[in-house]
């Protein structure tokens, strides 16, 4: 981290690459995360064994196309998550701006 994040990152208590806004989860929606998450992060140690034991090149190919598709669906569940919580409720309290915010986050997640 170079120093001037590290810096702001003390100043504001946050990431500095995140928006500073903060989303209490139930409890239910943030376990399913983390174990997806755990998963993703367990099938790169895999990977990473793999490429240590000079695995054939296809067969980490495979492995690491099963973690882009982990990666996937951890989105897609987040992205719905957001909408009908996030999204939806700035709506109704007459925040349209939430809109933009959606449709510029879609366009960074479909490069």
């Amino acid at each position: 981290m170079a120093e001037n994040e590290k810096n702001m990152e003390e100043m504001t208590g946050s990431c500095p690459h995140c928006s500073g806004k903060h989303k209490d989860r139930e409890e239910k929606e943030k376990k399913d995360l983390m174990n997806r998450l755990k998963r993703i992060e367990g099938q790169v140690r895999g990977v990473e064994g793999m490429l240590e034991n000079d695995a054939y090149c296809t067969d980490i190919l495979i492995q690491v196309s099963a973690i882009t598709s982990a990666l996937n669906s951890f989105n897609k569940v987040l992205l719905a998550n957001h909408m009908r919580t996030c999204v939806a409720d700035n709506i109704r309290e007459g925040n349209d701006e939430i809109i933009e915010e959606l449709v510029v986050t879609l366009q960074k997640l479909m490069k």
